[in-house]
C-alpha cells in the first residue's frame, strides 16, 4: 500500500510554464514600421489637434520648474528644461547649418534620436534634424535656446542623463 504525499507549499513548475506562455508579447521594431505606429496620418497633420496638447505641455514645464517666477534663476530653469519632455512645446528655429529651416514654427509632434517632427501653422508635419540646429522654447515670456547638437538622443534616455557644463557649441 503506497501513498504519495505532495506538498502544498512547493511551487509547481509545470503551471509556471503554461502562465508565462500565455502572456502577451509586445511588437518588435519590424513590426511597428509594418503597422507604422509611428507616422501621423496627414488627415491628422494639423496644427489645431495639436493645441490642447500645448497647453498640457505648458502646464507640465510650469510644474517642472516650480511655477516658473521671475525670480527664479535662469540656470535652474535651463537644468529643469534640459531634462524635461518636449512633446507638445512650440519651437523656433533660431539657426541651423540649412538656412531653409530657419524661422520655421510650429508645435514637437514627435521626437526621435536625431530628428525633430513639428507640425507647422500652415497644417505641414516638418521635420527638423536636431545636429547643427539651435532651437527657442518660449515659457510664459522666458526664452530659452536649446542646442540641438546636445539633444541628440530620446527624451527619455535625455531624462536620465547628467548633463556636464561646457561652452556653447558656434554652428
Amino acid at each position: 500500500l503506497w501513498c504519495w504525499l505532495t506538498n502544498p507549499y512547493k511551487k509547481d513548475k509545470r503551471n509556471k510554464d503554461t502562465r508565462n506562455s500565455k502572456k502577451a508579447k509586445g511588437l518588435n521594431a519590424r513590426q511597428k514600421r509594418e503597422m507604422k505606429v509611428f507616422q501621423i496620418k496627414p488627415e491628422q497633420q494639423r496644427y489645431e489637434l495639436f493645441l490642447p496638447l500645448h497647453d498640457l505641455w505648458r502646464q507640465y514645464i510650469i510644474d517642472v520648474c516650480h511655477g516658473l517666477k521671475p525670480s527664479s534663476s535662469p540656470q535652474f530653469v535651463q537644468q529643469k528644461l534640459l531634462k524635461a519632455d518636449f512633446h507638445g512645446a512650440i519651437i523656433t528655429v533660431v539657426r541651423s547649418k540649412c538656412p531653409s529651416y530657419v524661422g520655421t514654427t510650429g508645435i514637437l509632434v514627435q521626437e526621435f534620436k536625431h530628428v525633430f517632427k513639428i507640425i507647422t501653422k500652415e497644417d505641414r508635419l516638418k521635420v527638423i534634424p536636431k545636429r547643427n540646429s539651435v532651437f527657442a522654447v518660449e515659457i510664459n515670456g522666458f526664452v530659452s535656446h536649446i542646442y540641438g547638437s546636445k539633444f541628440e538622443q530620446r527624451s527619455s534616455e535625455r531624462s536620465a542623463k547628467k548633463f556636464k557644463v561646457k561652452g556653447t557649441i558656434d554652428l
